[in-house]
């Protein structure tokens, strides 16, 4: 899937639990984990206005696509550029 979510990291910059993020989002843990582990289908924007309220970001902050060709390639032969974020 050529959409990664990062909830988990923008959690770890906070040192926000799970539990904590669900209950002030309004989800369950459970649809937390479906969203964090990239099983989720669709989030709607309601859903992802409430996520960047808690976690004062931008919706790119927790959303990021990745080229499908990239993640088929051994990491060997990955190029990263010094200018392209890692």
């Amino acid at each position: 899937m050529p959409i990664v979510v990062r909830i988990d990291v923008e959690l770890a910059r906070r040192k926000m639990s799970v539990g904590e993020f669900a209950d002030r989002v309004g989800l369950t843990p459970a649809n937390v984990a479906v969203l964090k582990n990239g099983r989720a289908k669709a989030v709607r924007f309601s859903t992802l206005e409430a996520m960047c309220r808690v976690l004062d970001c931008q919706p790119g902050d927790l959303l990021e696509w990745v080229d499908e060709e990239t993640l088929t390639q051994p990491v060997s032969d990955r190029v990263i550029s010094a200018d392209e974020p890692s």
